[in-house]
């Protein structure tokens, strides 16, 4: 059984997002936390409370048990993106893209 969260319109660029999901992919629970717990980026944040959302909803709602849980599916996918733009040199215009990103956590008690 599995079950998942997913954080949508998140404000960090899906390309520095992949960084940090990738390390956690595939581990269990409690060595994706250690790992996330280790990292100094602004993702580990995002991606820490979405995992947590994730284990909740398979404890509460499908009645798993947090030992047997491991991190089946973890990905990121870009979002919206907020378009900008700068004055830039000589009165040009310079466009300024503000990414952002949805972030999907899967657990699972089956391997």
């Amino acid at each position: 059984m599995e079950a998942k969260a997913i954080a949508k319109t998140v404000r960090i660029a899906p390309r520095k997002a992949r960084l940090v999901i990738k390390l956690i992919r595939g581990k269990r629970i409690e060595e994706a936390q250690a790992i996330l717990k280790g990292i100094n980026h602004k993702a580990v944040l995002i991606i820490e409370k979405t995992l947590n959302s994730a284990v909740a909803n398979a404890i509460n709602n499908n009645e798993m048990k947090k030992e047997d849980l491991y991190i089946k599916d973890a990905y990121v996918n870009e979002g919206q993106t907020l378009k900008r733009r700068r004055i830039g040199s000589r009165g040009n215009v310079d466009p300024i893209m503000k990414r952002t990103s949805h972030i999907t956590v899967v657990v699972s008690d089956e391997k």
